[in-house]
C-alpha cells in the first residue's frame, strides 16, 4: 500500500481541527484499511509529535487530540483500533470527556466571573466617606 498526501493530509485534519470524535473515527478507518502498520504511516505520527511543542499547540481547538497521537505511537494501541468494539469504546469515552469537561469548563467561568464581579464591587472607592480638612 503506498500512502499519498491525501492520506497524510486526512490524519493532520484529524489531529488539528476535528473534535476528538471525529478524530476517533478516523483513527479506526486508518486501522481498518492497515495505514496503522505501515513504517511510512507510523514515522508520519512521530513527525506529528512536533505539534505538542508550545507554540504550535496554542493553536490547536481540540487539544485532546495531543493525548491521542501520543497513543498512537504504541504498536499495541494502532493494533487494538482494529477492533470496532474497542474503537467504539475510545469515542464514546471521548464523548464523555467532552460531555463532562464543557459542563465543568462552563461552572468554572461563571464562577470566576462572579468572583471578578464581586472583586470589583469590593475595590470601587466609596465617596461618601471622605473628609477634606
Amino acid at each position: 500500500m503506498h500512502l499519498n498526501i491525501k492520506h497524510f493530509l486526512a490524519v493532520t485534519i484529524s489531529f488539528s481541527l476535528l473534535s476528538s470524535a471525529m478524530a476517533g473515527v478516523m483513527e479506526t478507518v486508518l486501522a481498518q484499511r492497515g495505514y496503522l502498520r505501515e513504517k511510512p504511516f507510523v514515522n508520519y505520527l512521530k513527525y506529528l509529535l512536533y505539534w505538542k511543542e508550545p507554540e504550535y499547540a496554542k493553536f490547536l481547538k481540540y487539544p485532546h487530540c495531543l493525548h491521542m497521537l501520543e497513543l498512537l505511537q504504541y504498536e499495541h494501541f494502532r493494533k487494538e483500533l482494529v477492533n470496532a468494539q474497542c474503537a467504539k469504546f475510545i469515542d464514546e469515552q471521548q464523548i464523555l470527556h467532552w460531555q463532562h469537561y464543557s459542563r465543568k469548563r462552563t461552572r468554572l467561568q461563571q464562577a470566576l466571573a462572579e468572583q471578578q464581579q464581586q472583586q470589583q464591587q469590593t475595590q470601587a472607592p466609596s465617596h461618601g466617606n471622605t473628609t477634606s480638612k
